[in-house]
């Protein structure tokens, strides 16, 4: 399990990310690289880090389903992610 803190500070840069988007656009449209440079460095999406949304692990992301290789192979042996099962041949 990940920190609390960092799974906060995920969300925080996620909402400022949300927050400038429309503005960051706008800015990138005219050109306007100082006015950029002006806004807060968590407002880059660049920034952003993806996480499991159950553990808050932050490596072995599996973007089809949002969470953790770990996590993944628990949940599939177990038969809690609907069409997976493990390979045998």
């Amino acid at each position: 399990m990940a920190k609390e803190s960092m799974k906060a500070r995920e969300v925080k840069r996620q909402k400022l990310v949300d927050k400038y988007a429309d503005k960051r656009a706008a800015l990138k449209a005219a050109g306007d690289y100082e006015g950029l440079q002006k806004l807060p460095k968590n407002a880059s999406p660049v920034r952003l880090h993806n996480r499991c949304k159950l553990t808050g692990r932050p490596k072995g992301y599996m973007r089809q389903f949002g969470i953790s290789r770990v996590t993944f192979r628990e949940m599939a042996n177990n038969g809690l992610i609907p069409g997976v099962k493990k390979a045998s041949w």
